[in-house]
């Protein structure tokens, strides 16, 4: 084999792909990729041709949809034959501008079964066909209500199971539309779909509450969320409940010979209350009294007979609830705290009564521990003072001399003398028989009065008794009748008046 016939037969290869790419290239049909529009409104499907080579000649171009894997013509442009449209899209389906290079077509009143894949086709001559294709996409605006539940919501005393009081449908929409709830009850929701047929969805969402008076009037909004839209509606919730009853009028201050009082029974129900009962907790009503509808009217002024616990009862359609007040009478007009003489409904009345023992105890405790505490801190302050007391616990106290000052003149107060240490030396007893002579020498002879000054006192011990202290004396003992012709000085010693006045 010539090894020159492969290069020959690559190189024929790339010379008839150039000769053939640019008629392909030239010839090119254009469509969207895919189109959407709503159950009933108007959709256009563009298609056009661009065709730069003359030698090509469109014959005819064509409108299909796919079916089950085949091919269903919807409407066809001939320019010898002009347009033809097929059912079932004979009335809703027309071409825009109908020509050999634009195929543009315009599809109204969408219907779900609309929903699939288009072909626009160009035959031409000799190339043959060329197309494209796009997907056409059927929206479903679902119906959006919502309603409160048909049956009556009635709250019972002691009920504790949920009910459904409202639902919020979403019917029929595609894609589905979310359901949410906007309400400041306390409720559970229950979602369910359901597909329809024509391949809609249908979304309902129930809401349950346990009921009760305060659920009463409080407002419901259901809100769809479809696609960028949020639709809502609002409900308001209507509870049947037995009426809830107070007795007015009595304010505390009810004394003798009080003129125009009375007493009215407030009811609040749904439905309102059709009747009212009035009667004495213990005993008849008295014979003064008038009663008109909710209203008891005291004849007359008022006396001791009147007081008493009074009892209304209302009813409506739903039940019978009573309330209670309690009077007193009083010999003249008091000064009540505001609150004094409301009305209660009977189980209050014991609630009350626990309050108030609740609150006696608690003050009983509270005053014990407050003495507590006091005592405690009264023990800490004493304490405190003993431990940081600043005297002198020191047992051994000083005598100082004899007390006289200069020219023998008494003192008002003791001189707090300074002194040393006390050395060894310095704790020797004293001599106690030193005669007046021998001190007279030694005062003569300039004695060191510095040494001397210190032996003038003894110590005391705090443990001894009074006979051991009168045994000591001073070092310096002085007759009577010489004590006159001694004075003493500053410093603690003692001189004569002689020396004195030298």
């Amino acid at each position: 084999m010539d090894p020159e016939l492969p290069r020959v037969l690559l190189l024929l290869l790339v010379l008839l792909v150039a000769a053939v790419l640019p008629v392909f290239q030239a010839q090119m049909v254009t469509v969207d990729d895919s189109v959407s529009g709503f159950i009933g409104t108007e959709v256009v499907l563009h298609c056009t041709f661009v065709n730069n080579n003359p030698n090509i000649k469109i014959t005819q171009v064509t409108w299909q949809k796919a079916t089950n894997g085949s091919k269903q013509n919807i409407a066809i442009f001939n320019p010898h034959m002009g347009v033809s449209v097929l059912p079932p899209y004979k009335d809703r389906v027309s071409f825009k501008n109908p020509s050999l290079d634009d195929a543009t077509i315009r599809l109204w009143s969408l219907e779900l079964e609309d929903e699939g894949v288009y072909i626009c086709e160009f035959a031409t001559f000799p190339t043959g066909n060329r197309e494209s294709q796009l997907n056409l996409t059927v929206f479903a605006q679902p119906v959006n209500s919502a309603e409160l539940s048909p049956n009556p919501i009635i709250a019972r005393a002691g009920q504790v199971g949920k009910i459904v009081v409202a639902t919020c449908t979403s019917a029929n929409g595609k894609p589905p539309g979310i359901i949410t709830w906007d309400t400041k009850v306390n409720g559970e929701k229950i979602v369910k779909e359901t597909r329809n047929q024509n391949g809609t969805i249908t979304v309902t969402s129930q809401f349950l509450v346990v009921p009760s008076r305060g659920v009463h009037k409080q407002q419901l909004t259901c809100v769809v969320n479809y696609q960028a839209e949020r639709i809502t509606k609002m409900l308001m919730l209507s509870v049947q409940y037995e009426p809830e009853v107070t007795v007015e009028g009595f304010d505390g201050n009810w004394y003798l010979k009080r003129e125009d009082v009375r007493l009215m029974c407030r009811a609040d129900g749904n439905p309102p209350p059709t009747a009212y009962t009035w009667r004495m907790l213990n005993g008849s009503l008295p014979e003064n009294v008038e009663i008109q509808n909710n209203t008891l009217f005291f004849k007359g002024t008022v006396t001791y007979d009147l007081a008493g616990t009074y009892v209304c009862e209302a009813t409506n359609a739903i039940g019978t609830r009573s309330g209670l007040v309690e009077v007193n009478v009083t010999e003249s007009p008091q000064i009540l705290p505001p609150d004094k003489g409301k009305s209660r409904a009977p189980e209050d009345g014991i609630r009350d009564g626990n309050n108030n023992n609740n609150l006696l105890i608690g003050a009983i405790v509270g005053g014990v521990a407050l003495v507590i505490l006091i005592a405690v801190v009264a023990f800490i302050v004493l304490r405190k003072r003993q431990q940081t007391f600043k005297g002198d616990y020191s047992t051994k106290k000083h005598v100082f001399g004899n007390g006289y000052s200069k020219a023998g003149i008494m003192t008002s107060a003791p001189q707090h003398v300074p002194y040393q240490e006390e050395s060894d030396e310095d704790k020797k007893p004293s001599p106690i028989n030193v005669s007046y002579e021998n001190e007279r020498k030694v005062m003569r002879e300039g004695a060191d009065f510095d040494v001397d000054s210190k032996r003038p006192y003894f110590t005391v011990d705090e443990g001894d008794t009074q006979d051991d202290f009168d045994d000591r004396t001073l070092s310096f003992q002085y007759q009577p009748e010489l004590t006159e012709d001694m004075v003493s000085q500053n410093d603690g010693s003692i001189i004569s008046k002689k020396e004195w006045y030298v």
